[in-house]
């Protein structure tokens, strides 16, 4: 029942007629190297990367879109040990294991950057029996840290202000309607009702481009992608089961995410 102007068809030029230009244009990045780690990083209790399958990463990550005002933004780090890996077990964390990040602000306009924040997972004072420095966990199992930075965004996109905290709420009665509510998405894609995948779209990807400062062709590239993945023939959705409930956004957004370590 939400956005019922929006259609399959239309939804390009909606989704345009919101981008707006700036003389300056941010986009903020993350840059990340971690090391004999597995991880999850969260930009305002928003989970933006996750990695369980390489120990050595180093990706860039843009993050605009969970950016919804100026001012402090808090990155939350979780680090877990690598389990099995080729031949061997790591189920602890080895003295090699660390991760850095720095955020990194790029203006589109200028296409000047600069670092504005790092992060480097600690080490001990001593070294190890090898002379070499070690993690400050090492031989545990969790590692948890945050730090901020300051961001300044020119566009205006919706938050979680208004929000209700749904941690408030009964457990059995939200888990209760989130199935119902995953259950009739989950039926939408199926049954390839493409209209009502627009509406259910729209509020996302909008946020996604307006933060992005995109262009039209951009999101019609992007909407073509996903219109010819949901027409594909062989398209289905999975069963929902095996699933923990997880609350993000301090508590303003509840998710259904597999229980699985697969």
């Amino acid at each position: 029942m939400q956005n019922p102007e929006i259609t399959e068809k239309n939804i390009v030029d909606k989704l345009a007629f919101n981008i707006h230009h700036y003389d300056y244009e941010p986009m903020y990045q993350l840059l990340i190297t971690s090391n004999w780690c597995s991880s999850e990083i969260l930009i305002n209790d928003m989970l933006v990367y996750k990695n369980f399958r390489e120990p050595l990463d180093g990706p860039t990550v843009d993050i605009n879109n969970y950016i919804f005002k100026s001012g402090v933004q808090t990155v939350t780090v979780r680090m877990y040990p690598v389990g099995k890996y080729k031949d061997e077990n790591f189920d602890t964390f080895i003295a090699e294991t660390g991760m850095s990040i720095i955020v990194n602000e790029y203006d589109e306009k200028t296409e000047k950057d600069k670092e504005i924040a790092i992060y480097k997972s600690p080490i001990k004072k001593e070294l190890n029996e090898y002379n070499q420095s070690q993690f400050v966990a090492v031989g545990k199992i969790y590692y948890e840290a945050n730090f901020t930075f300051n961001a300044t965004i020119p566009y205006k996109v919706d938050g979680f202000d208004n929000a209700q905290d749904l941690r408030e709420l009964n457990k059995e009665a939200l888990e209760k309607k989130l199935l119902i509510e995953y259950n009739k998405v989950k039926d939408i894609y199926q049954s390839k009702e493409y209209d009502n995948i627009a509406r259910i779209s729209y509020d996302n990807l909008k946020n996604q481009f307006v933060s992005e400062y995109q262009d039209r062709k951009y999101i019609d590239d992007v909407w073509t992608m996903l219109m010819d993945a949901y027409k594909l023939p062989t398209f289905e959705m999975q069963p929902i089961e095996n699933y923990k409930v997880v609350f993000l956004a301090d508590g303003k957004l509840v998710a259904l995410m597999q229980n699985t370590k697969d």
